[in-house]
Parts: C-alpha cells; structure tokens; sequence
C-alpha cells in the first residue's frame, strides 16, 4: 500500500469515528459550514493551534511541587492518589471538572473512568483534536468519599491551586464541566440548566458551562444539548486557528 492509499483510509476512518460519535448523540445530518465559515479538513499530523508563548511546564511543575503531599483538608485522608491534572502545558482548551472519582484516585489521572472515555470521545470523535493536546483538571484534587460533592471547606483548600493551574497555563478558552466546576469558577448560585451553552468569563477567559460527561452517562438524551455546547466552542478554535 502506497503513502496516498494509506492517507486516504487514514481520512475514511477518521471521518467513520466522527460520524459515528454524531449519530450516537442523536444527530443525523452533516453540517458543511461552523458558524457560517467553511470548515477546514483536520487531519492527524496537521498543526494544532498553538499559543506564542514560552512552556509553561515550568509554572505547573512549581504548582505542583507547592501542592506537595497536601494535607490542607480532610479529603486526604481517604485518598490513594493526588490527581492534579494532565496534559499540554501550553494547551489553548482547558476541561475542568469536579474531582476525582474511583477509578481516577486508583491511577492519579483526570477523566479516566467511564466519565472520562466519554469526555475522551468528545475530545477525539467529536472535536478532532487529541486529548493530549488539551489540558484536564479538576476542581478539588483528590477524591471525596462515595463520589459526594466536594464540601465548601475542601473546594476552599483546595481552589488555589486549581487558580494557580490556570493561571500558568493561560489557555484561550476554558470548559466548565457540571455545576461544581462552574459554579466556582464563575462565584455563582446559578444552576448549570440555565448556564450552560452560554459564552461566560473566567479572569478574561472565555468559559463555557456544559453537562459533566458523568451526567450524560445517567441521562444520554442530553448529549445533543453537550454537542451544541462543543460547536460553539469548535467555533472559536476555528476563529482563533485563524488569527
């Protein structure tokens, strides 16, 4: 098989899963335009966007080392594994979420369970960008006990460093994921039914409330609401790959 055979079924696969991803959150028509733009194929070994900085791996390796073996809360007691987050340090799109859960205490990695494959596959399938690309973090870094929501106290000791994160990353666009991760990042009382698929601000930075991927494991018939959600922000990558 020559190098153009191999490129084509390279695009034909790509094109398979993508399609595939769309019919499984319940949408079975193809757009040709984003945002009344001409898409541009993406293809794997394409550039992504990137920023014009310097690393910044050197900022989080600092938060991380500031971190430490953190004993600020109670959460640590129970934990095996801090899960700090993981991905391009220089990343444009940043995914935060609430915290860990069992499968994500066990490894010391974000969004590796169930969970995690479907935001996986939203990232992949759906975006066409690789994980590794992005950035994936969590609110509150280690896991509550029974999988509960992280307590005021724990979401206090804790949130600096999520800040810190951030703030040496500086991505173009954050992704908010579920009522915990949004509604401390934007200091808001506001459920996420209503916030979500609107464009918010986080310390300059564009944000994006949507469902967390465990939601939509227990009430799929929203993932068409997620999918509207990510086109919005596939909208400003476009713009910004542009620029």
């Amino acid at each position: 098989m020559d190098e153009v055979q191999r490129e084509f079924l390279d695009i034909v696969v790509q094109v398979k899963a993508h399609l595939d991803y769309r019919r499984a959150l319940g949408v079975n028509f193809v757009e040709t335009t984003l945002a009344g733009t001409p898409r541009a194929a993406v293809r794997r070994g394409e550039p992504t966007i990137e920023k014009d900085s310097v690393s910044q791996s050197s900022g989080l390796t600092a938060v991380r080392e500031d971190l430490g073996d953190c004993i600020r809360c109670k959460l640590h007691k129970g934990r095996k594994n801090i899960v700090f987050g993981e991905g391009n340090p220089n990343a444009v799109l940043v995914f935060v979420g609430e915290g860990p859960g069992q499968e994500e205490d066990l490894q010391g990695r974000p969004f590796v369970g169930a969970a995690g494959q479907l935001l996986t596959d939203i990232i992949v399938k759906g975006m066409q960008l690789k994980r590794e690309d992005v950035y994936i973090c969590n609110i509150i870094k280690c896991r509550p006990p029974g999988n509960r929501n992280p307590e005021p106290d724990e979401v206090e000791a804790c949130e600096p460093f999520l800040i810190e994160q951030l703030r040496a990353i500086n991505p173009k666009i954050i992704i908010g994921l579920g009522n915990v991760a949004v509604k401390t990042l934007l200091k808001t009382k506001e459920g996420i039914t209503s916030l979500r698929g609107n464009w918010k601000t986080y310390q300059g930075i564009p944000l994006m409330p949507t469902f967390h991927p465990a939601y939509l494991l227990r009430t799929p018939s929203d993932k068409r609401l997620v999918w509207e959600d990510i086109k919005k922000v596939m909208a400003e990558l476009e713009k910004l790959r542009r620029e």
